[in-house]
């Protein structure tokens, strides 16, 4: 079973992140859950959602404590919550920034974690370029493809047009395919060019 964790704002699509990434993995056959947690419920608030996805049914219901992956929608939260409670040295983390980890504050988290499994994407900055909002979930998706190769872009790309109306979708859409393109490892020929 791989367990995702997302950390966020209200108003980000943190919620709807999780239901898309379950809706993703239903599209390839497989089982999923999703599912959020959060106190008062306003913009701005902090928001946590959950999602799982395994290839037999899922019993669960708690709140994932070890995920194998960590996805950061709102980088104000870094030292507002602990967003690394319980995160394996091994999950990929993915933190919504043009900022480097150093910058952020993250050095002794990111020292406990793999280097090749975190990554800082600038998914609101892509997600105002095509969506034309600050909304991050979409473009934090298609990096989520791109680096743990749990679900397709295809299948996340397949969930935002079944939840969106056209124009908004093609917008969530451009961007997933930005932050894939932009994650995505280089091929090892372009790294000796």
């Amino acid at each position: 079973m791989f367990q995702v964790r997302i950390h966020g704002r209200g108003g980000q699509g943190v919620v709807t992140a999780a239901e898309l990434l379950s809706v993703a993995a239903f599209e390839e056959g497989r089982h999923a859950q999703a599912f959020p947690t959060f106190g008062s419920e306003r913009t701005g608030a902090p928001v946590v959602s959950f999602c799982r996805i395994d290839d037999r049914p899922i019993r669960l219901r708690e709140p994932i404590v070890a995920p194998d992956a960590l996805i950061v929608q709102d980088p104000t939260l870094v030292h507002q919550v602990d967003l690394f409670g319980g995160v394996p040295g091994d999950a990929f983390v993915l933190v919504n920034t043009t900022r480097s980890v150093e910058e952020l504050g993250l050095a002794d988290a990111a020292a406990k974690l793999r280097p090749d499994r975190l990554l800082t994407v600038p998914a609101t900055e892509l997600a105002r370029e095509h969506l034309g909002r600050p909304v991050p979930n979409a473009a934090l998706l298609g990096a989520f493809a791109a680096v743990t190769g749990v679900v397709s872009l295809a299948s996340v790309v397949a969930a935002i047009r079944a939840r969106f109306p056209a124009t908004v979708a093609e917008g969530n859409v451009g961007a997933a395919e930005a932050a894939f393109a932009a994650a995505s490892p280089a091929p090892a020929e372009a790294v000796h060019a």
